[in-house]
């Protein structure tokens, strides 16, 4: 390892399928060291992890860290959103956690949404309405289901809080990740007694909500590659740790091709959609970060390429047919029972034809809901920032500028949640906004695309195909 300028930071990304760890230097942003190790997550009607795996992955990518984890003066974990992790009162999980995109909760989202004053009530009290993904409909389902680990849990803790707790011995989390839960209100930035009443979680179980900037803890564990009281900053969601990452300003799109598809922004405006298009998610350094989700992105176009035995750039001009890839249900447009749906087919159809109908499938939903998430005075000619594992294939480039109309920015760093988590480490050395670091650190660097026509047209038949099919989504395949 080469002389570091600075102090050396860690920033851990815990993602669905695997742990990444950073070690940057504070003053060049320059990665001295990584290490990764994957996960497993269970297939089925569910999608569950052991939170043991993500601890024994932590492990693992600062063990590959070498010397240079040593060295760090304070560590920080962006981490999946959503997942319910239920622990005993040994700290041990009562049962695998329930990851975001486990869609067995919608029935109990219903009901909820249903049961305290509809849709305008949680968007104005908690700033989303609740969707399959969020914690508290997870909770509604392990105690309609599982009354036995209700009872057993004594914490109940997100993805990131559960390696935070681990590395610092307390319970703590931060607010861009407590906003995805559903039960804490963002209109008074605080646990809801009346949403937690009517679920029956009691808050003492709950993790306290460190302010950003706030030192969670130190280092406890003499079994890790860190020095003796090693500051833990408060950590934070992956799409919020992301952001962070990117030094985002206000007004600046961001699309993020991943198992999971986002576009968000940071905004000043607390957001309160009724619809529940845009989640009202707050960010991790005291703004807001309007965002909305859709389950099926790179995971299900890659699915559709293996299908029809085609590597995933063998896509041909579309032409009329349709595809909606909702392989795993939906959260935008809200369909968790959906299946996917072809329309269009012809003799002359090719395989390519259906792959480039799987991409469009898949952007147009995040594509259709970025006006929404965007503040009324946001530059709509402005690069789009273009972000996760999809951001560097050919494909996905050409088809969110082609439906966007818009330029499109392909920033070089790779992984920005674990930077975005090692500029909130690094915030704590320095008295710095995250934000302002990883601007430091030119974080958001890369080439930009030209814009190219707008394909309107492929846009609108995507919409009204959606349309049409409405019921048959709705009723999925069962």
């Amino acid at each position: 390892m080469s002389a570091a300028e600075g102090p050396l930071v860690v920033g851990v990304d815990t993602s669905t399928q695997s742990t990444k760890a950073l070690v940057v230097d504070v003053a060049t942003g320059r990665v001295v060291a990584s290490g990764q190790a994957p996960h497993t997550v269970s297939s089925g009607a569910g999608r569950e992890s052991d939170p043991r795996q993500w601890w024994d992955a932590l492990c693992e990518a600062l063990r590959q860290c070498g010397d240079a984890a040593h060295e760090a003066a304070a560590v920080s974990i962006g981490g999946q959103q959503h997942g319910l992790v239920t622990l005993d009162a040994q700290g041990e999980p009562v049962r695998p956690a329930l990851l975001w995109n486990d869609v067995r909760s919608a029935p109990q989202a219903r009901r909820l949404t249903e049961d305290l004053g509809g849709a305008k009530f949680w968007a104005e009290r908690t700033g989303s309405v609740p969707a399959a993904s969020f914690t508290v409909t997870k909770w509604a389902w392990l105690a309609e289901n599982e009354p036995e680990a209700v009872r057993a849990t004594r914490a109940v803790r997100l993805p990131h809080d559960y390696l935070t707790e681990r590395l610092t011995g307390e319970g703590t989390t931060d607010r861009g990740d407590a906003s995805g839960t559903g039960w804490w209100a963002s209109s008074t930035e605080a646990y809801d007694p009346e949403i937690l009443a009517h679920v029956g979680l009691d808050q003492a179980l709950l993790p306290r909500v460190v302010r950003p900037g706030e030192v969670a803890g130190t280092v406890h564990r003499h079994d890790l590659p860190f020095s003796k009281g090693t500051l833990v900053a408060p950590g934070t969601g992956d799409n919020a740790a992301a952001a962070l990452g990117l030094g985002l300003r206000p007004g600046t799109p961001v699309l993020s091709l991943g198992t999971s598809g986002t576009v968000y922004a940071v905004s000043r405006h607390r957001p309160a959609d009724p619809t529940g298009t845009v989640a009202g998610f707050a960010d991790a350094h005291g703004d807001w970060l309007p965002l909305a989700c859709t389950l099926n992105c790179t995971l299900a176009v890659d699915r559709l390429a293996a299908l029809l035995g085609l590597d995933r750039e063998a896509v041909e001009p579309a032409g009329g047919v349709t595809l909606l890839p909702y392989l795993d249900g939906e959260r935008t447009p809200n369909l968790p029972h959906a299946a996917g749906l072809l329309h269009g087919l012809r003799h002359d159809t090719t395989a390519g034809q259906i792959l480039q109908a799987a991409y469009d499938g898949a952007v147009h939903a995040l594509l259709a809901a970025l006006d929404l998430v965007l503040d009324a005075d946001a530059d709509r000619s402005a690069p789009l920032l273009l972000i996760g594992g999809g951001a560097r294939g050919t494909a996905w480039q050409q088809t969110v500028r082609r439906l966007s109309g818009r330029p499109v920015q392909v920033p070089e760093a790779r992984e920005l949640v674990a930077l975005g988590a090692a500029a909130q480490a690094a915030g704590l050395l320095t008295g710095e906004d995250p934000a302002a670091v990883a601007r430091r650190w030119d974080t958001a660097r890369g080439p930009v695309l030209e814009p190219v026509e707008r394909d309107g047209a492929t846009m609108d038949r995507i919409s009204g195909v959606l349309s049409d099919a409405a019921a048959l989504l709705e009723r999925g395949t069962d």
